[in-house]
Parts: structure tokens; sequence; C-alpha cells
């Protein structure tokens, strides 16, 4: 009972942490000698694949981790959102050697967001997420560029959303994942998205 009692603990404990941490180099010490976010580094450094309106005005830019069960929380989270903006999800490899191997296999299919499904459903099935594909160094240099950029930021967690606000415009970035609603009131949409209003109901 001692067991499973700790066991739940724990894992209560990661859900409210909310992000996985990068542990490679202190948090300090990266944020103090940090560049400034810019979406225009990101729009000319980082790859990644898009997901939701492709003509939209305004885009997302998630840097996620494929072995992260908070970048699996956030991508379904931001699903419900899709038909509003246009996401950008960019893989990037600090948690384990996987990381990088899978968000190069995600990069380099014809359809990188239905892998990404396949991907998060084995994850949150724990069953490791997809397997590695071959042939992949030109996406596996991607994916450590990701990640360079990533930590150029001063960012030590994934997911980490990088953004504008929709009402004024304003460069905003948060680290962690979050439910549907608090994705929407963060990024300025709708939610729940408007209905149009029922057709009137003619008599004979």
């Amino acid at each position: 009972m001692l067991k499973i009692l700790l066991r739940v603990a724990a894992v209560t404990s990661l859900l409210l942490l909310g992000a996985c941490k990068d542990q490679t180099t202190e948090p300090t010490a990266r944020q103090a000698s940090a560049s400034p976010v810019s979406i225009a580094a990101i729009q000319a450094e980082a790859k990644g694949f898009s997901v939701g309106v492709p003509m939209s005005a305004r885009t997302v830019y998630v840097f996620f981790d494929p072995q992260c069960p908070h970048c699996t929380a956030l991508w379904e989270a931001a699903k419900p959102l899709k038909n509003q903006i246009r996401f950008v999800w960019i893989p990037v490899g600090i948690l384990n050697p996987s990381s990088t191997a899978q968000g190069a296999t995600i990069l380099a299919v014809p359809d990188p967001e239905a892998a990404m499904d396949a991907h998060e459903a084995s994850m949150s099935a724990k069953t490791g997420g997809i397997s590695a594909a071959r042939d992949i160094d030109t996406q596996k240099t991607a994916v450590t560029q990701n990640t360079q950029l990533m930590t150029r930021f001063g960012f030590t967690s994934i997911p980490t959303i990088v953004a504008t606000k929709a009402q004024t415009e304003a460069l905003i970035t948060r680290e962690g994942s979050m439910g549907t609603s608090e994705l929407a009131n963060f990024l300025g949409l709708q939610w729940p998205a408007a209905t149009s209003p029922a057709a009137p109901t003619v008599k004979p």
C-alpha cells in the first residue's frame, strides 16, 4: 500500500510540474547568457511541421521533446484550437537519445501530423512512441539545431510556447503544458468556439 501511495505521489508531482526540465545545464547559467526570444529567428532557423489553419495571420510555435509526457498533453489540448490558428511544432532533443531520433522521424514523413498522432498515442499508452526511421541524418541535424535555438533563448523546460497575443500582438512565451481553456486564454482565442445560431423553426 505504501509503494502505491508513493507512486501516486510521484505521478501527481510530475503532473503538477507541467513541464520536463533540461538537466544538461544549470537554468540560471543558461538564462543569464540567453538571447532575446525572436519569432524572426524561429522562422529563419527552426524546422517544424504545421498543424491548423495554413494561411492564418498568427502562428504559435511549440518546442517539444517527443519523450516528454507534458508535450503529449499539450498536443491533445491544442487540437480543439487548430481551426482558429496555425501551430508549428518544433521537435528538440533534451531528454534521452530517443528524443532526437523520434523528432527526426516525424519531420521526415510525408504526413507529420499523422505521425505525431501515432507517436503521442503510443506515448499515452506507455509504449515508448514511434520507431525511428532510417536515413534521417538531415532531420536529426535539424532537431539538433532546434535544440540549440531553444536553449539559446534561455528556455529550460518543454513544452515551450512562443506566440503573439491576439489582441495586442505582444510577444508571449510559456514553459509548460496547459489545458485547452487555459491555452486559449493564453493565446487570446475563443473557447469554447462560437457556434452558429440554430435556424428558426418554421411552423406549418
